[in-house]
Parts: C-alpha cells; structure tokens; sequence
C-alpha cells in the first residue's frame, strides 16, 4: 500500500496497520470544508518563480483549481497572509536583519496581498494572521470565523509547509478540526523538509492526499 504523495513506506506500512486504512478521512462533507491557503502573497510568490527548482506555476494552477472546486461544492475559501509586525520570538530566532527586511518588504504592501496569480472571488474569506500558526489563539481569528460558518474540515495548502502550514495543520488538530495537508499544493524547504512535515502530520495530526483526491472526496 503506497502513499500518493511519496511519504516513506515504512512510515505509511505503520500507520496503516495501526488504523487499519490508508487514509485517516475517507469521507468529508464539502460544505462543511475550507481550503486554508497560507502565505501565497506577492513578494512570496515571486521568490518561488525565482527558484527555478520548483514547478511554481504548476502549484498555483492546482490551488486555484481546487478552490473552484471547493467554491462550487458549498465550502470556502480562505487566505491568509501574515502581519507586517514580526514578533520579539521571530527576532531572536531569525533575526533582526531578517525581521528588518521583512517588515521592509511589508510596506510596499506585497507581504500583505493575495498573488495575482491566484484566482480570489469575492465571498472568499480574508485573513491576517501574526506569526506562524493561523490557528494558534490569539495570532489571528481564523478558528472564530470558522466556527460561525460551521467548518469542520479544514484543507491546507500554501507556505512553507514545514513552518507555517504544518503550525497550522497541527494547531487546528487541537482545535478539532478534521485536517488535511494538500501535497501537491504545498511549497517546503529543501532538504527533505517537505516531506518530513507531510509524514509527521500523516502520522499524527491529519490526513495527506494530493489534491486530485482532495477533488474526489469532495
């Protein structure tokens, strides 16, 4: 039994015995999902297309098809950039001249804005979250704007997936959401980092499915 998005077999051999199943979800109520797309704003996407390793435009086009997906089968969609304020914590921990490049670069308003790229229709939902997690109390109200909708089952995409979404895959966990980690819609840091963040969260916080599967559970 091989997993789509190419987490290591002896991961995936373990987690299917001990649930007995591939995947952790093998329903999910349409109407009841949002597509969570973390940090895909102007100045990030650009950096992306600057790596030329990656397959950028690619990732893009799945996410926006997804989210029409998501959009016609009565869920939501969300994105969420992240606060032209870096926290003391991300200071001491990256830095002051990062922090002072980021808040820079936040000015110009790029930081803070979805990447044309992306296809946003106007019953979207828009957040602004401080710090890593979109879900951790108090750094944004993501959950709160969730809960009035009746959201159960959340489906992340966006970057970086070993910093930002898994925060978030694993804050919403907690919270009790039913969560999905989007392989093919997710952008990691080299060094295996990607993969790493996608077979933790498969093997404790959530389910992983590319999103031709996302499409067909929907």
């Amino acid at each position: 039994m091989k997993h789509p998005s190419g987490i290591n077999q002896a991961i995936v051999d373990k987690v299917a015995a001990r649930r007995g199943r591939l995947h952790a979800f093998e329903s999910i109520n349409s109407t009841k999902t949002a597509l969570v797309v973390i940090d895909l704003d102007i100045r990030t996407v650009s950096r992306m297309y600057d790596d030329v390793a990656t397959d950028t435009s690619n990732t893009l086009e799945r996410i926006n098809v997804l989210a029409e997906t998501v959009r016609g089968r009565g869920g939501m969609v969300v994105w969420v950039v992240t606060s032209t304020k870096p926290s003391d914590n991300f200071r001491a921990l990256l830095g002051e001249k990062t922090a002072q490049a980021y808040e820079v670069e936040s000015a110009s308003g790029e930081a803070m804005k979805v990447s044309p790229e992306l296809v946003v229709q106007g019953r979207d939902m828009h957040i602004i979250k401080q710090d890593y997690s979109a879900f951790f109390p108090g750094k944004s109200d993501l959950h709160e704007q969730l809960q009035k909708h009746d959201i159960d089952t959340v489906l992340i995409a966006g970057t970086v997936t070993n910093v930002c979404c898994e925060s978030a895959a694993r804050d919403a966990y907690e919270l009790g959401y039913k969560v999905i980690m989007v392989s093919d819609t997710l952008r990691g840091h080299s060094h295996g980092l990607h993969e790493a963040a996608l077979a933790t969260i498969f093997r404790n916080f959530g389910d992983v499915r590319p999103s031709e599967e996302v499409i067909s559970l929907l």
